[in-house]
């Protein structure tokens, strides 16, 4: 069984609605301290530039939907169609999974570290269970399902 060490989050439709209206996941917070338990290293890979990215996590962490520790999560930087694992400083790219909702963002030759999420989209149910069921996934490859 792989070795997993890192999980690379995506922003957009996985851990909240978009960067615009920013509302967040059911669940978000459980999720993110379970995967910072599950994982040596949390990073966030998204599309959403870096500056942005902060102010949206500080302002998770301000209405305490988001642990203390998300505002300062590693920030992948990338420019590229899809999202190569090797862009993770590092890190080899078998030792990461990436937690996303679109697989137009997956690298080729990465599908099998690509962990699907089903997308959070309008209307924003409260009784979504997407993160829950990617935790779920997560546990399972590291065998503690």
């Amino acid at each position: 069984m792989p070795r997993y060490s890192v999980v690379a989050l995506d922003l957009e439709g996985t851990l909240i609605s978009n960067a615009m209206s920013q509302i967040p996941r059911p669940g978000l917070f459980a999720f993110l301290e379970r995967c910072k338990a599950l994982f040596p290293r949390v990073v966030m890979f998204t599309t959403v530039k870096e500056a942005r990215f902060r102010k949206i996590a500080h302002l998770l962490v301000e209405e305490e939907v988001a642990p203390t520790w998300f505002a300062q999560v590693e920030y992948v930087t990338w420019e590229d169609e899809t999202k190569d694992l090797s862009f993770i400083p590092a890190a080899s790219t078998q030792e990461a999974l990436l937690v996303d909702d679109f697989e137009v963002y997956v690298h080729p030759g990465q599908e099998s570290q690509w962990v699907k999420v089903d997308y959070f989209d309008y209307p924003y149910k409260e009784s979504d269970t997407g993160l829950a069921k990617v935790l779920h996934d997560l546990e399972q490859r590291l065998g503690q399902a």
